[in-house]
């Protein structure tokens, strides 16, 4: 891996970016960075999974569908839960209290040596586990 710097979005991120919160430029700015050459960007496939259940509770599947299509059209490579990562996620769950699904976000980070980008509070328990970018939280 080069010595670019890594970022690792949670779903937080990413629905800020979607929705225009007041974090939505900061992620706007990693994913132009991105897109030249400047930094990586990484999300877990179990997070795609968490934006998309959201989005199409709330919004319908349509909505889902067209999320999907953005995320697959920005310079952000989605990793895949492979076994170990299931299970490096499931210890990190069984000892800290975050969900699950954030849990991915941790492994990820460790993985990459990576920076999670996130303006959820949970991850305010496992700050000794990854580095973190505080993202703006929603007004």
């Amino acid at each position: 891996m080069d010595e670019l710097p890594a970022y690792i979005l949670d779903a937080f991120a990413v629905m800020a970016y979607i929705q225009g919160e007041p974090s939505a430029q900061r992620v706007k700015k990693i994913l132009q960075d991105a897109k030249q050459n400047k930094c990586h960007v990484y999300i877990s496939i179990i997070n795609v999974g968490e934006i998309l259940y959201n989005v199409e509770r709330n919004k319908g599947m349509a909505s889902a569908q067209d999320i999907l299509t953005l995320l697959q059209g920005l310079p952000i490579e989605i990793l895949p839960a492979d076994n170990q990562t299931v299970l490096a996620a499931a210890h990190i769950k069984a000892n800290y209290p975050i969900s699950y699904a954030d849990a991915f976000v941790v492994v990820a980070a460790q993985k990459i040596n990576g920076i999670i980008m996130t303006g959820d509070p949970e991850f305010e328990e496992v700050t000794e586990l990854a580095q973190i970018e505080w993202l703006k939280k929603r007004s």
